[in-house]
């Protein structure tokens, strides 16, 4: 048995930190009902990230909405509310991410549901905050990065500012939503009441970087900054990094640099004595590394690192990594069925509860595919 089996979730929500958190509860064994306006759904349904399409449908939407029952209702038509407000009465939890005042006006903030249901723990997802100057702001992840400071951490000095190559910050947002979610869930166990999850696109991605902003809010509040020589972390001494070889790329964490010296025979390095160093004269050091590496190929270096215990790792694409047998043991994928019939194939949940792998599957909804099911099932 999961360990969310019986609750029921209403996921409201739309593109991906809403979506992300319902998807994973419903990982975790709840009924997660997708509801969305008829016809045309969640726009995150023509929100693509390549070309590529499945059943009309984005694969993000597939991706992000997987393991979920759909229910299309007009939240502007009396009689659809109506039987949503009566969903609700039978609800554990609700999910919304619309811009601060818009559930208000659809009769469905979080003043009314609690009195439809004073058990239901209610979650949402803005981009700023209900409140302050910026609620009004598109809630959007490359915004939020970019707002947060995150994007200055990335790339080599002198780059500017880089984003990130995958919606962090709707991800972090989505797991803050979940953690939110369950701690309610289990004070409600003991109160018998439910409760308001808020979480911000801004908060998550500032919490994410919490080890860095704290380093600032103590240092006198300096910038962040960046090794100009294959930067792998604007706040870690060298080698931190990856860097080229004759044949692909080696990856390097912390370590001595004299050790390394004595490993890879670089003479240069040797002189480093001094672990001040590898912070004040982080780039020349990298430098040093990035020659020296170059001149043989990254198995050769790997070969003399990893029986000496020096943190150290081959640099993968997808394709490569889904080759290895460390891969493979993890048994990551799963393949997923559309309404129409189309598998496709996906992530698992990455959560293991007494070692056993979460995979399910069904796919994500068509626009009120389960209608039917659900008004017998709930009595709407």
């Amino acid at each position: 048995m999961k360990p969310l089996e019986g609750l029921t979730i209403l996921d409201f929500s739309q593109f991906l930190a809403g979506p992300s958190a319902a998807m994973r509860l419903a990982d975790l064994g709840a009924h997660v009902i997708k509801i969305e306006r008829p016809k045309t759904g969640d726009i995150c349904r023509q929100l693509y990230i390549s070309n590529l399409k499945v059943e009309e449908d984005s694969t993000l939407f597939h991706s992000i909405n997987r393991n979920k029952e759909g229910y299309s209702a007009d939240l502007k038509n009396p009689d659809d509310l109506a039987k949503v407000k009566k969903l609700i009465t039978q609800a554990d939890a609700l999910i919304e991410n619309f811009r601060p005042g818009v559930m208000e006006k659809i009769g469905l903030g979080w003043e009314t549901v609690r009195e439809i249901n004073p058990r239901i723990v209610y979650g949402s997802v803005t981009g700023y905050g209900r409140t302050g100057p910026w609620a009004g702001k598109p809630g959007q992840d490359l915004l939020a990065q970019s707002m947060s400071g995150l994007s200055w951490l990335s790339g080599d000095d002198g780059d500017g500012p880089v984003p990130m190559g995958l919606a962090v910050v709707d991800l972090s947002a989505g797991a803050h939503l979940v953690q939110g979610i369950l701690a309610c869930l289990l004070r409600r166990g003991t109160t018998g009441e439910g409760g308001r999850v808020e979480v911000s696109l801004l908060e998550s991605i500032l919490d994410l970087q919490f080890e860095v902003i704290t380093t600032h809010l103590n240092d006198g509040g300096l910038s962040p900054a960046r090794s100009a020589v294959q930067n792998g972390h604007a706040y870690v001494s060298a080698p931190y990094g990856i860097y080229p070889t004759a044949d692909r790329h080696l990856a390097l964490a912390m370590g001595s640099i004299p050790r390394l010296g004595e490993l890879l025979d670089c003479p240069e390095l040797l002189e480093f004595t001094d672990p001040k160093s590898w912070f004040d004269r982080r780039d020349e050091i990298k430098t040093v590394l990035r020659d020296h590496l170059r001149t043989r190929s990254t198995q050769d270096w790997l070969d003399i690192l990893e029986p000496a215990d020096i943190w150290c790792s081959d640099v993968f694409h997808w394709s490569e990594l889904r080759e290895t047998k460390g891969y493979q043991a993890l048994d990551m994928e799963q393949t997923i069925r559309c309404p129409g019939g189309t598998e496709i194939s996906t992530l698992r949940c990455p959560i293991r509860i007494d070692g056993e792998i979460y995979k399910s599957p069904k796919g994500a909804p068509s626009i009120g595919q389960h209608n039917e099911k659900i008004e017998t099932h709930y009595e709407l």
